[in-house]
Parts: structure tokens; C-alpha cells; sequence
């Protein structure tokens, strides 16, 4: 007999499929038809596709008392010109956010720098983006991939941190080896951001979504703090953040509640009115496809929220449900 629950995970590994089928991104991005009425969609969870959305969107967040991060979506590029390109445009982004003096951090994936051409290339441009945040007081944080590149970004990481204290990494805590990639961090001093994970993995490598998983996130926070990380307590998860504010974690230095724009803007603005530190992590750029699918894919009924927003019956701008 097939549950909702099986359902929903069947859904869900379907929808992480249908995000690395190359062939059908770029069918939706030769579509027109097709590409606008998913960007409809898309635009729930991204301000839109130049660095001008993304910079208004962390503004107004900024304004109503609410730390940034900002990425431009990109990952698994394979050509030096758009790895160049994407470097460029992380550049400007940091130095946007400089003259504005908006409280932000960038992220962006190894992947979208270099590493999917070579490792010294993206540990090269890596230290040169670290460099000039540094210089802007600007933080940096490297996101996390699929578990066949942990080993590659956490080696960079390493490196780099050893020179760019500014420099932040991301944990998913649905891989088994993470509490062991946790402690081999304990000499860096940079922030680390733990997820649940929205890769799909081989079973012997990974956790499914249950409450198991949620156990092991909350203890992966306390290991972290135990260390003498600040971490970043990255979940929409109410059952794990009433963990965390139970046992006091988030009062401990450096700790921050951080949540993605467009998912949950009611318990981000529950928690900034209770007064605890929530960061919302902004998103924009033109890769928005695999960040759509995988939004819907971590909580499939998102899809219904999507065919709302393809229809026009929806909210045009999230920012709206912000406090």
C-alpha cells in the first residue's frame, strides 16, 4: 500500500532527478513559453536574475532587521569563461555590497569557480575572491555539493581558511561521514553552516528526511559549538529550531537561525520578533532551475505553491510576508 509519506518521498527523488537532467534544463531554458511560466514559479525562492534583484531584495531584508547572505546561483560550470565570468560577478557583488553598506555575507558553490575543471582553479580564485571580501569586511561562504565532491571542496576549504579567516563552509548533516568532516575542522576558525542536505545520495552514504536525521542535526549544532565554531543553524524545521532555543544553543556566540528567502518568512519573523539572530539567504542569477526543483523537492508541497505562482493567482513579491 503506497502512504502519502512513501508518496512524498517517491516525489522527492524524482524532483532531485529531474534537477541534474541536463537535457531537460536546457530544454525549459530554449522553451520561452515553458521558461517564463516556471521563472513564475522560480520567483517565490529567487529575487530575480541580476545582481540589482538580489542586492534590493537583501536591502529591504536589512531594513526590517534581518542579517543577509547572498548568492548568485551557479554551480557545475565546465567552460574558463564562465567560471571567469562567475568570479567577476561575485567581485561586484562584493563590492556592491561594500559601497551600500549592507550587512551581507556571499556565498557560492566551488563548483561555479572552477572546481569542476581543476581544483588548483578553484582554490585560485577562491583566495582571490577571500582576499577582496577580506578587504570589504565581507564574509564568504562556500557551499556544499554532492558527497562525490565533499572531499575535493573541504580540501580547498582548508587551505584557503588557513590564510582567509573570513572564509565560512557548509555541513549537510545528511552524510553519514559528517560528524567525522566536523572534527577535522576543530583548527579552522571559520563560521560552518549546517543543512539537512537536498542532494540525492546512495543509501550506504546518506540519511533519508526523518526524525532520525533531525536527532542528528541537532547534535551535529551541539558538536559544532562544543568545538568553538559559530554556526549557522540552517533549517525551516520548527521541531529542531524549538530544539535549539530549548537548550540555549542560539544564545551561544556567533549562533544564527538562518532560513531561505521565500520558505517560511512566518517563522523567520516569529523568531527576529523573539529577538534571536536570523540570517535569510538570498538567492539570484540565471541558474535558477536546479534551485526550483530542489526547493519543491525538500518540501513537495511546495509544488502546489508552485502551480499557484505559474498561474498568477499567487503574491508577486515574498518580501511581502517579511516582518
Amino acid at each position: 500500500m503506497v502512504t502519502m509519506t512513501n508518496l512524498e518521498e517517491k516525489f522527492a527523488e524524482a524532483m532531485k532527478t529531474i534537477a541534474r537532467r541536463a537535457d531537460l534544463k536546457t530544454y525549459v531554458e530554449q522553451t520561452p513559453a515553458i521558461y517564463q511560466l516556471l521563472q513564475r514559479a522560480a520567483a517565490k525562492y529567487v529575487t530575480g536574475e541580476k545582481r540589482q534583484d538580489g542586492l534590493e531584495a537583501g536591502r529591504q531584508l536589512a531594513d526590517k532587521g534581518y542579517a543577509i547572505s547572498l548568492e548568485y546561483i551557479g554551480e557545475n560550470t565546465t567552460d574558463v569563461q564562465a567560471c571567469e565570468a562567475a568570479v567577476l560577478e561575485l567581485s561586484l557583488l562584493i563590492h556592491a555590497l561594500a559601497e551600500r553598506g549592507i550587512p551581507a555575507r556571499v556565498s557560492f558553490d566551488l563548483s561555479h569557480i572552477g572546481l569542476s575543471l581543476d581544483s588548483d582553479l578553484a582554490f585560485k580564485n577562491l583566495t582571490a575572491l577571500a582576499a577582496l571580501a577580506r578587504q570589504a569586511g565581507i564574509e564568504l561562504f562556500v557551499s556544499m555539493e554532492e558527497s562525490a565532491k565533499t572531499d575535493a571542496i573541504l580540501t580547498i576549504y582548508k587551505r584557503a581558511a588557513a590564510a582567509y579567516e573570513n572564509i565560512g563552509i557548509t555541513l549537510q548533516a545528511q552524510l553519514n561521514r559528517t560528524a567525522l568532516d566536523l572534527t577535522s575542522l576543530q583548527p579552522i576558525p571559520g563560521r560552518v553552516r549546517i543543512v539537512k542536505g537536498a542532494y540525492q545520495e546512495p543509501e550506504q552514504l546518506a540519511m533519508p528526511r526523518s526524525s532520525a536525521l533531525n536527532e542528528k542535526y541537532v547534535q551535529l549544532v551541539e558538536q559544532a559549538i562544543h568545538l568553538g565554531h559559530r554556526v549557522s543553524i540552517a533549517t525551516h524545521d520548527e521541531s529542531i529550531v524549538d530544539e535549539i532555543i530549548k537548550r540555549g544553543w542560539i544564545h551561544e556566540p556567533g549562533a544564527e537561525f538562518e532560513l531561505l528567502y521565500g520558505i517560511r518568512p512566518d517563522l523567520s519573523s516569529q523568531l527576529k520578533k523573539a529577538g534571536y539572530p536570523v540570517r535569510i539567504y538570498v538567492t539570484y542569477g540565471h541558474e535558477w532551475y536546479l534551485y526550483l526543483c530542489h526547493r519543491i523537492a525538500e518540501y513537495p508541497p511546495n509544488l502546489f505553491q508552485a502551480i499557484v505562482d505559474i498561474t498568477g493567482a499567487g503574491k508577486a513579491d515574498p518580501m511581502l510576508d517579511y516582518e
